[in-house]
């Protein structure tokens, strides 16, 4: 029998020490600690810690080691620590859902051996610690006595409270598995069925870390970010994956993902000037702590069942955007071809069949079809990939290949309704924007001004800016300006400056054109003697950190565009000082057959101490209405629910009208780009 490489807790142990995931005491950086129950097969042991492997990660020289394990030592080395043959880590792959489902069957003790005499599998320790066990319950009781927050803390934490213990647990954690749950949270820890059984328990929520290799030091990660200490949002969130870059092409990170640190720099309860300003540090390996969602974990009796990774959990048949279906693939050698062909489209991220090869395994199956969009092979999440890291995945797989994809219906062989619904999918102007008739203030700490310019100029001199945005099918932003050239007349005039917001020129309204009519009006209009141009200046007010304040001068000097960069935007905190008659906003309709979650989390809402904070989408958890239907992001401000505005609510408001919404739900929300890095 292997000797147990962890030790009980002793007696003296503090809250403050333990693990929150294995229960023992080690350093945050340290894998966790389990005490086995049984002898373990050394083929599921790691060659470098030799002890049974956490988060396996396999070799193309055939070796399997623990994350953690591989990761630090390829930090300093390039090897296989066994053969010794060149390696690097992103050519390494999880290891396969057989050699997880086996390591986490893996029977272990309870930690707390003096007060509880349990034994369980390994993945269910955690959920037993957060429920189940006295002497953890204990001590978190006693951690809580010892720390009374005091109610402007608890206002000021923003529910982010169960992500800060993320920091000191960097593998897998499950969120949301005892006590309160977390405020303005749409879906609770379960939901109750008619029976009143619960269909799900815990939400899953895993803490990992990601590593970017970039030639170019400066490379734009390809991340839009969201959020921030000076945001209702509180964390840094991953709003979107830019399509080609380097971090779609590394295929770890995905929207909603909580950036915790960077570079072993924490981004906790910094503004989001700041944090975008550690995330754009030139730097040729970029070192990312993540906390990712996971989804909902099935109640303990449904753990026999095979476990689904985020992309085909509990899938709801009916979601506006299709079908999600699984279908498995099983080859006769590891080199079979499947017979499939697969594209990447220019409207939408993804992964999508082509075609099935005449005589290929999967057109003998019959079960996949052209144009099926393919959400994840084996477990791995390619909702964001490339047909490239699609064909790796499938490559490297043995003999069985797990698709989970989406179908849309297909509307030659559905009438009436169907076409009626397929129709509202063409992006229509009027039904996917329209100016926002909800009035309210900005978030606290966010502002504007607007300013008017009127200056004499002679006929051929050019105002001497350039612009963005525009109302157009793709874009719900008002046109801004990009730059102001220092030969043109605005930029002697001092008035307007890059940023700004266009209301208009000459009287002639600017805010609901197209970027073409936008450039149009501004030609003409600049011909004329006079000119009189209205603007919009935005301001995002940053709290002192660290006994310094963030100056304007600074935050202008961080958006100052680049002079190669014509694609210069604002950063997404711009975007929030902006008065309503800006916004506009569009009705997303969410629909589903059952008691489930809707899906998502907020924050927001009226507090005494800050006033009306507009409500924002914090989490769109995987596996729900909210993740399938696809439209929601990290950071979409929510103006209405059915029609009723969200101005004057609080949290204990929102969320019972929420879930009051048995099957369909339209949600009207207001979305900005999240800030490019």
């Amino acid at each position: 029998m292997m000797e147990p490489k962890a030790s009980p807790p002793a007696g003296g142990v503090t809250w403050a020490r333990v693990c929150k995931e294995c229960g023992q005491c080690h350093d945050g950086r340290d894998s966790h600690l389990f005490e086995y129950q049984d002898e373990v097969d050394d083929e599921l042991v790691c060659h470098i810690c030799l002890q049974p492997l956490l988060q396996p990660m396999d070799t193309p020289c055939g070796h399997t080691y623990c994350f953690h394990c591989l990761s630090n030592f390829l930090h300093d080395q390039d090897f296989c620590p066994v053969d010794r043959q060149r390696l690097q880590l992103q050519q390494c792959r999880a290891s396969s859902l057989l050699v997880r489902n086996l390591l986490d069957k893996l029977a272990v003790l309870c930690p707390f051996r003096s007060e509880c005499q349990q034994s369980m599998q390994r993945c269910e320790l955690q959920p037993h610690l957060h429920n189940r066990c006295p002497a953890f319950r204990r001590l978190r009781e006693e951690a809580e006595r010892k720390k009374r927050p005091s109610w402007n803390e608890l206002k000021g934490s923003k529910s982010d409270g169960d992500l800060a213990d993320a920091k000191s647990t960097p593998i897998a954690r499950t969120g949301q598995l005892g006590g309160p749950s977390e405020p303005g949270l749409v879906n609770p820890t379960f939901e109750e069925g008619e029976d009143d059984t619960p269909l799900r328990s815990s939400l899953v929520a895993e803490a990992t870390v990601v590593e970017l290799l970039r030639e170019d030091p400066d490379e734009d990660l390809g991340l839009r970010i969201v959020g921030g200490k000076d945001t209702p949002l509180g964390n840094i969130v991953i709003q979107e994956i830019v399509r080609d870059s380097l971090a779609a092409r590394d295929g770890k990170l995905a929207p909603g993902d909580h950036i915790l640190e960077v570079n072993d720099v924490s981004l906790a309860s910094i503004p989001h000037s700041r944090a975008i300003a550690v995330l754009r540090q030139s730097s040729s390996r970029v070192r990312l702590t993540v906390m990712q969602e996971k989804g909902f974990k099935p109640r303990p009796e449904h753990l026999a069942q095979p476990s689904a990774s985020p992309p085909s959990q509990s899938p709801n048949p009916n979601q506006n955007h299709g079908t999600i279906i699984q279908v498995t693939l099983v080859k006769r050698e590891r080199s079979e071809p499947l017979g499939i062909k697969l594209i990447r489209k220019s409207e939408e991220p993804g992964v999508f069949i082509l075609d099935l090869l005449p005589g290929g395994l999967a057109a003998k199956d019959g079960k996949l079809r052209n144009n099926d969009k393919v959400l994840g092979i084996n477990g791995q999440d390619l909702r964001h990939g490339t047909p490239e890291s699609a064909a790796q995945i499938i490559q490297a797989c043995e003999m069985r290949v797990n698709f989970v994809v989406m179908r849309l219906p297909d509307l030659s062989e559905e009438g009436g309704e169907g076409q009626s619904r397929g129709a509202r999918r063409v992006p229509e102007p009027q039904y996917f924007k329209r100016r926002s008739e909800y009035m309210k203030e900005p978030p606290v700490g966010f502002s504007s001004q607007e300013k008017t310019v009127s200056l004499k100029k002679e006929p051929r001199h050019s105002l001497g800016i350039t612009i963005a945005g525009g109302r157009e099918c793709s874009s719900r932003l008002p046109v801004y300006i990009t730059s102001v050239q220092p030969v043109g007349c605005l930029h002697r005039d001092g008035t307007v400056k890059t940023g700004d917001v266009l209301l208009s020129i000459n009287d002639i309204d600017l805010t609901h054109l197209t970027y073409n009519e936008a450039v149009t009006i501004l030609k003409t209009q600049a011909a004329q003697n006079t000119v009189t141009l209205r603007v919009i200046q935005t301001f995002a007010e940053e709290e002192e950190q660290d006994g310094e304040s963030s100056t304007r001068e600074d935050m202008d000097t961080l958006e100052g565009p680049k002079e190669d960069d014509i694609n210069w935007a604002p950063l997404w905190t711009r975007w929030l000082g902006l008065p309503s008659y800006i916004h506009w906003c569009r009705d997303i309709m969410l629909m589903k057959t059952n008691s489930e979650s809707w899906g998502f989390s907020i924050v927001g809402g009226y507090e005494e101490s800050r006033g009306q904070q507009p409500f924002f989408i914090k989490t769109i958890v995987p596996g729900t209405p909210a993740h399938f239907d696809g439209r929601l992001k990290c950071g979409d401000e929510i103006v209405a629910v059915n029609g009723v505005t969200t101005v004057g609510m609080n949290n204990s408001s929102l969320i019972p009208m929420l879930k009051l919404q048995k099957n369909k739900v339209t949600l009207t929300v207001v979305s900005w780009p999240g800030s490019l890095v």
